[in-house]
């Protein structure tokens, strides 16, 4: 049996080839009447378009790279979910790579997805230079960072200002009545670094004095990280003066922390008040539910998405964005003040 065309199904309905190609395109200058009839008629008879011989004809794939540094850690998992809610209306996909946190490696990853054709490419980038994204410009293939920025690159960027959210975290706990306020975060990753900045600054704003060992930095920054955060909590409470209060750059490492302070017979926040950063979706399920910063993550992906869709439908160069999403404070048990 001969495979349905596009055509044959244009012609069975009475209608252009154009017009079926909206409809699978979910393209808004089609009546909704129209575009139902078509859609219809296309899973009847399990017509599946030929996107390679489409992408001949339009000069695009229909397809949008995404590239994340870890594809455990589970903000990324959220951030592509916000990017597919508005990708799929639009007749897009995502594909999704993951650079392991290695900068060549990343460079691999996006020359394979150039390879592809993709249409756009939305990178969360390990790099610290633009070097790598010579290669995107040289091939006129727009593309957005997200939540890591590089200093040295005019670029669109979705995001949130981490040194906002790191301050929000850390007046929290200051708030909650603590002044000894350890910080653990990622090392060489921008996010981290700004959020860094802004526990210090919270700090320095209540006059509270910054103490070295209460900083730590971890090599694994995502889920596969909740270990060394464990061990690096459990040398924190070691400490002559342990700190009474936890603020972390990402709720993997706050969640870390959290059960190896509670494996350790300390209360969580009698002893240890604990505010993570990401209000990932199973936040309020853990053992002590978390108080975390959300930075809007699926929000995050919904603009980035958008913000693409615009740069592959622009027929001049658009001038290099930043969209930053409001981060807010959701407190749960994990933090109250202190009595």
């Amino acid at each position: 049996m001969a495979a349905v065309r596009m055509k044959d199904i244009a012609l069975e309905l009475g209608v252009s080839v154009v017009t079926v190609s909206k409809a699978l395109r979910n393209h808004d200058d089609i009546s909704e009447e129209t575009r139902a009839r078509v859609l219809q008629r296309i899973r009847e008879l399990n017509y599946r378009p030929n996107l390679a011989a489409r992408a001949l004809v339009t000069g695009r794939s229909n397809i949008i790279g995404f590239v994340v540094p870890a594809l455990l850690h589970s903000f990324f998992a959220e951030v592509a979910q916000g990017m597919t809610s508005v990708l799929r209306k639009k007749g897009f996909g995502l594909v999704i790579a993951s650079s392991d946190e290695d900068g060549e490696l990343e460079h691999d990853e996006i020359d394979q997805l150039l390879a592809r054709r993709v249409d756009a490419v939305i990178v969360a980038s390990t790099q610290r230079g633009s070097h790598v994204f010579e290669t995107i410009e040289d091939q006129q293939v727009p593309y957005v960072l997200i939540d890591r920025r590089i200093d040295d690159l005019d670029a669109n960027f979705v995001g949130v200002d981490d040194e906002l959210v790191g301050q929000i975290g850390t007046e929290h706990l200051i708030q909650c009545g603590h002044t000894r306020i350890a910080y653990i975060g990622g090392k060489d990753v921008t996010t981290a670094e700004g959020r860094l900045r802004g526990y210090q600054k919270a700090l320095a704003k209540h006059g509270i004095p910054e103490r070295a060992e209460y900083i730590r930095t971890l090599s694994e920054t995502g889920d596969a990280g909740e270990d060394e955060a464990g061990m690096t909590m459990m040398d924190l409470l070691g400490l002559d003066e342990p700190p009474t209060a936890l603020y972390t750059s990402n709720d993997p490492i706050a969640m870390g922390a959290m059960k190896a302070a509670l494996d350790s017979g300390k209360r969580i926040p009698e002893d240890l008040a604990i505010c993570g950063t990401g209000n990932i979706r199973y936040a309020s399920y853990l053992r002590v539910p978390l108080t975390s910063v959300d930075q809007g993550s699926q929000a995050i992906g919904e603009r980035a998405a958008r913000l693409a869709l615009a740069l592959i439908e622009s027929k001049t160069p658009m001038k290099p964005k930043v969209i930053l999403v409001e981060p807010k404070l959701v407190v749960r048990q994990s933090t109250r003040p202190k009595q």
